[in-house]
């Protein structure tokens, strides 16, 4: 057998338990594409920049473009997409928006992402 290659259970039978019940438990087609939509979000490593920065401290445009060395207007355009992923919220102070990782999952997405490939 080859090193990727799936092996498949000794008895080479179904088994109707265990999928009836993983059946019963998947989502909805649309909870599924949703999902999916989600994670290419994260696909970007422009955007994961960006969640970083925002990981660490709530920002303006200019900080997070200052921080990367990128223009604000591609940083904008970047923001607008992690906003409308609800990944990301802002808040005004006169003049000035602020940005903020949007609540406590995308704090443990990003954390526990990080966790993972440093192990």
């Amino acid at each position: 057998m080859e090193k990727n290659e799936i092996e498949c259970c000794q008895e080479k039978h179904i088994h109707k338990n265990v999928i009836d019940f993983v059946n019963e438990h998947l989502p909805d087609e649309e909870i599924l594409y949703d999902l999916a939509e989600l994670f290419k979000v994260f696909s970007d490593s422009t955007r994961i920049r960006i969640l970083l920065v925002l990981f660490e401290a709530e920002v303006c445009v200019c900080d997070i473009a200052n921080t990367l060395n990128m223009t604000q207007s591609a940083i904008s355009h970047q923001l607008k997409i992690l906003k409308q992923s609800k990944l990301v919220k802002s808040r005004r102070d006169g003049k000035t928006v602020y940005y903020s990782l949007a609540d406590d999952h995308v704090y443990n997405i990003i954390g526990q992402g990080l966790n993972h490939i440093m192990e």
